[in-house]
């Protein structure tokens, strides 16, 4: 298998629960399919991973040498970032914590065959 090349979005905005199912829908695919896939989402997180998408296939073909109608998407992910903890009042006095998750979204491009 060919080398892969990365490209990273660290601490969006955006949950990881979110973000995977835009790396679901696609991984696998080819880019150019890819792309048009995250352009007719209306999803945040496909606006975030159209970004890192374009980012990937900049740097494969300007720092690798890669052929740009030959790369698929090998690996897309969203693992967790940091977690901010805020606090809301409730009832009685009481105080309830709320979680601000961020995501850092990954994408691998390769070329196929």
């Amino acid at each position: 298998m060919s080398e892969q090349v990365r490209a990273l979005h660290k601490n969006s905005r955006l949950s990881p629960q979110k973000a995977r199912l835009m790396a679901s829908a696609i991984r696998g695919l080819n880019v150019d399919r890819a792309l048009a896939v995250l352009a007719l989402s209306p999803k945040k997180s496909a606006r975030l991973y159209e970004k890192v998408l374009k980012s990937a296939i900049a740097n494969a073909e300007q720092n690798h040498g890669l052929d740009v109608d030959s790369l698929f998407v090998s690996e897309a992910r969203a693992d967790a970032g940091m977690t901010l903890k805020r606090y809301r009042p409730k009832g009685m006095g009481r105080m309830r914590q709320r979680f601000h998750r961020h995501s850092h979204l990954s994408v691998s491009v390769s070329e196929r065959g």
